[in-house]
């Protein structure tokens, strides 16, 4: 896609919704983690059902740890993986309560030292929380990113490091939260919504056979 398209697709999303915002729901850095970690292989609505009632007995890594693997199964039973997931949560309090002062650390590394979480949740994390212009590239903006003509590519982190290079740098700090949003109720899987997408006339699915 030519940097003009490119730079035009964000703009419109820029109008449309100037501060767009994970649809998780969190009331703290550890809320957003933990969210984050179960939204992995499950919708944002599965994991919202879920979370406020964990998260009314366990709101910090201390609480999460002495809670227990077995009682947080209970809590998040409803959400694909969730005995990996707990187990991992359990390890991850444990980490953070440890190595960071219960503190999310701000940084890659020390993110993806954490159980259970990889490139896409630190992606996430160094976002929503520390405002660098990561892009997270979920199933949503592997399928549209590619369909609209934005990147190419076979991995995630190819479609990463695309996004990247087609981005304008003005708009990478919303750009991935612009690009689920658009996935998941207008360019989505089985049927888009063209006739409702604002960026039709910019979109190179036809051109590419992608649709």
């Amino acid at each position: 896609m030519n940097p003009e398209s490119c730079e035009e697709i964000f703009a419109r999303f820029q109008t449309q919704n100037p501060f767009p915002k994970t649809e998780l729901k969190y009331q703290s850095p550890f809320e957003l983690l933990i969210a984050v970690m179960l939204s992995a292989q499950a919708t944002d609505k599965s994991v919202n059902l879920a979370t406020p009632k964990l998260f009314a007995v366990a709101n910090t890594p201390e609480k999460m740890l002495a809670l227990g693997e077995e009682n947080i199964k209970n809590y998040i039973k409803s959400i694909g993986l969730y005995r990996t997931k707990a187990a991992n949560m359990i390890k991850t309090c444990a980490i953070l309560i440890q190595q960071h002062n219960s503190q999310i650390p701000n940084n890659r590394k020390d993110l993806e030292a954490l159980a259970g979480v990889g490139r896409k949740t630190a992606n996430v994390i160094l976002n929503t929380l520390f405002n660098e212009p990561t892009i997270a590239v979920d199933t949503h903006i592997f399928r549209i990113a590619q369909r609209i003509g934005l990147a190419q590519g076979k991995t995630v982190f190819d479609i990463e490091q695309g996004l990247i290079a087609c981005i304008p740098k003005h708009y990478q700090l919303h750009a991935h939260h612009w690009l689920i949003l658009h996935g998941r109720y207008i360019c989505t899987a089985r049927q888009p919504h063209c006739e409702k997408c604002l960026i039709n006339d910019l979109c190179e699915a036809k051109r590419l056979a992608i649709i």
